[in-house]
């Protein structure tokens, strides 16, 4: 893990595979984190150079004030389409997941020279805040139980990797995975300050970025292989909303995982890497896949 300035800003990185394979640029969603070392590594095997990155004030990016963030989604749009010029590349495949897919579908729009196909994973179309009529939002039970959990001291690295064990299973997650992932991102903060620890482990810095105005109706306009990846266990960002992704961008393709909540889990890596790669190398195709195998 390093760290590579582009857009004006800092940005933490990591890389896998050789540096002249094609690029696989994974949005942290919002720590780097997000994406499983397996699923980096499987796409490296299968010869992609891949580079999964922090989002600014997370991981070790640079990081100002989580709380009142000085910068917009189109910024953080910016910097994915800077880190490929960066990087030396003419053209990279984007992925987001969670928040980080927003920022990837913002990226295509903006900056469709650099992108030359996108994986979206457990996202929605629209910005966090009121939801639009037609998708389904979070569920409501699960977001009561999960914010009326006692919070943790955010300083205290056992009490945080417990907060996320506990919580993995109101999110559709592995709890043993939730605690190694929170570890690594507790030991990754630069900063002794709780509210740093806290908008890393929770990503709150997302909640309170201006996100206007809407990309939603610009999603037609996408002309790249797109494949939608999402858990049908997701209360978060319910499946639906992986459904109207893949239905509002031309020729998409979706891949739903029945046992899938709102993280990649590990033991799902090999075969979505697998279609990460054939959607990449063959300009995807239409249709729905349940849990890898092709219905259409």
């Amino acid at each position: 893990m390093t760290t590579i300035h582009a857009n004006g800003v800092d940005l933490g990185i990591e890389a896998f595979g050789r540096d002249d394979s094609p690029l696989v640029l994974l949005v942290g969603g919002t720590t780097m984190l997000s994406w499983p070392d397996a699923l980096c590594q499987r796409l490296a095997a299968g010869g992609r150079r891949v580079v999964r990155y922090d989002l600014r004030d997370s991981g070790e990016s640079t990081t100002l004030d989580p709380g009142a963030p000085a910068y917009n989604l189109r910024d953080l749009a910016a910097d994915a389409a800077a880190l490929v010029a960066v990087l030396g590349a003419e053209t990279a495949h984007l992925a987001g997941i969670g928040v980080g897919g927003m920022v990837a579908q913002v990226a295509a729009l903006d900056h469709p020279h650099a992108f030359g196909a996108l994986t979206l994973v457990g996202t929605r179309a629209v910005a966090p805040g009121p939801v639009d009529d037609d998708l389904p939002d979070h569920d409501a039970a699960t977001m009561q139980a999960l914010f009326s959990r006692t919070m943790r001291d955010w300083t205290d690295r056992d009490a945080v990797a417990d907060f996320a064990a506990a919580g993995a299973p109101l999110l559709g997650n592995d709890p043993a995975q939730a605690r190694e992932t929170a570890t690594r991102i507790w030991d990754r903060t630069p900063s002794s300050d709780p509210a740093v620890h806290m908008a890393n482990q929770l990503g709150l810095v997302f909640s309170r970025l201006d996100c206007a105005p809407r990309w939603r109706e610009r999603l037609g306009e996408l002309a790249l292989p797109t494949l939608v990846v999402h858990g049908a266990a997701d209360p978060f960002f319910p499946v639906g909303n992986g459904a109207v992704l893949a239905a509002e961008i031309p020729g998409a393709r979706l891949l739903v995982l029945d046992d899938m909540g709102t993280a990649l889990r590990d033991d799902t890596v090999d075969d979505v890497a697998a279609v990460m790669m054939a959607n990449g190398a063959t300009g995807g195709r239409h249709g729905v896949d349940r849990g890898g195998s092709a219905e259409g």
